[in-house]
């Protein structure tokens, strides 16, 4: 198994400039030691809410680092400095609008706020890029629900193979 690359962004104004500390980001890295059998590099950035901020982090981690996976966290809300998912559509050349409507119903299981969410899902050359809320909680539940689909969506925009620790989350792959 070669070791592939996952891209962690945190768009948060006050945790960039060092005002509290990124729990978000930490929260995805956590998650991914849980779910990952590969070995994996993590290639993180804390950046501000600012949308060619994050177009630019987006572009340097699918096209110059290579990350097959993408996950950012912040920035999906309604408020004015919301701007991630129109980062990511931006730089996307698919939107995969499913991953978005399956975190956002999952969510809704537990805050009735989830419908402010705009979180989204979009492929970049061979990378998948996956927008999450800002809460570790929330990031958790989202992930649990959308990541059986993940390893599948790599494969098939050629990106490398990834195996999951199915004790704690299974990868659904059709029959061959």
């Amino acid at each position: 198994m070669d070791k592939i690359k996952i891209g962690v962004i945190t768009a948060s104004d006050r945790a960039s400039a060092g005002i509290y500390e990124d729990i978000s980001g930490k929260a995805i890295m956590e998650t991914m030691k849980d779910y990952l059998k590969n070995e994996f590099e993590i290639v993180y950035r804390c950046i501000p809410d600012d949308q060619k901020e994050i177009e630019k982090a987006l572009i340097e981690l699918c096209d110059t680092e290579k990350c097959a996976l993408v996950v950012t966290t912040g920035g999906t809300g309604p408020a004015k400095r919301d701007v991630t998912p129109e980062a990511t559509e931006a730089v996307c050349e698919k939107i995969l609008p499913g991953f978005g409507e399956l975190m956002r119903q999952v969510s809704l299981k537990y805050v009735p706020t989830a419908i402010l969410s705009r979180q989204t899902a979009g492929i970049r050359g061979n990378s998948l890029i996956i927008n999450l809320p800002g809460k570790p909680k929330s990031i958790r539940e989202c992930l649990d629900a959308v990541f059986p689909a993940v390893p599948y969506c790599i494969d098939l925009i050629e990106g490398p193979y990834i195996e999951t620790n199915e004790e704690i989350i299974k990868a659904f792959r059709p029959k061959k």
